[in-house]
């Protein structure tokens, strides 16, 4: 089996990988260069993927930033230490809409099984592309889009994380042996990929650690 599996460099994508990887497949992993604040999440990204083995790992280039938008893509608008109510100014317009229809292109030329994504509805800062009801739509996108969806074939949209606390997902991503010191959730990392400890993303994660009664191995500014 094989399956596309989206990888940020974040806790829960590491994790995700991880997941597919016990599943059986032989993953091949898909990051994006969209003009998000600081590269470090893709080097964290490469780690992993050599970390865990993928079959093959690359980066796309999608300039989403041309369009603003967003405090990770427009430097004009500052990371807010608390996402606050509704939809926070972290929200990337359509960027799982995006980077899934890439997976699933990419998920046709390797006449893949699945697609993984690390989304999760518990711990996370609300954001629309996040939610079961997303998933199930592209779901059914990629069946009517397809190939191999018109051939009665679609391939599979897997979130495992979606119904998990982070705590939940920390746990299952070491009993699976997920290196988390190699990856890099924060907003605002440095250029030495140190968390900045008070963003929404350091937030989840930390307490995530401290629910599940693992140390943290984040490096902190």
């Amino acid at each position: 089996m094989r399956a596309v599996v989206l990888l940020s460099g974040g806790l829960d994508s590491a994790t995700t990988l991880a997941i597919a990887k016990a599943e059986g497949y032989d993953c091949y992993s898909l990051s994006f260069d969209y003009g998000q604040r600081h590269g470090v999440e893709l080097a964290a990204a490469e780690t992993v993927a050599r970390l865990l083995g993928v079959a093959e790992h690359r980066v796309v280039s999608l300039p989403i930033s041309d369009f603003g938008g967003s405090a990770l893509t427009d430097t004009r608008t500052e990371v807010p230490d608390d996402g606050g109510e509704g939809i926070p100014v972290t929200y990337v317009p359509a960027r799982n809409t995006v980077f899934l229809s890439f997976a699933l292109a990419w998920a046709e030329v390797l006449n893949a099984d699945a697609i993984f994504v690390g989304v999760n509805a518990i711990d996370y800062s609300g954001y629309p592309d996040c939610r079961p009801e997303f998933i199930e739509a592209f779901q059914a996108l990629a069946a009517l889009a397809t190939k191999q969806g018109v051939e009665g074939r679609p391939v599979s949209i897997e979130a495992p994380l979606i119904a998990l606390s982070k705590a939940g997902i920390i746990r299952r991503g070491t009993e699976l042996g997920v290196d988390y010191a190699a990856t890099v959730s924060c907003y605002r990392a440095d250029a030495q990929g140190r968390a900045c400890g008070h963003c929404d993303a350091c937030r989840f994660r930390r307490e995530g650690f401290a629910a599940a009664g693992i140390e943290d191995p984040t490096r902190y500014q």
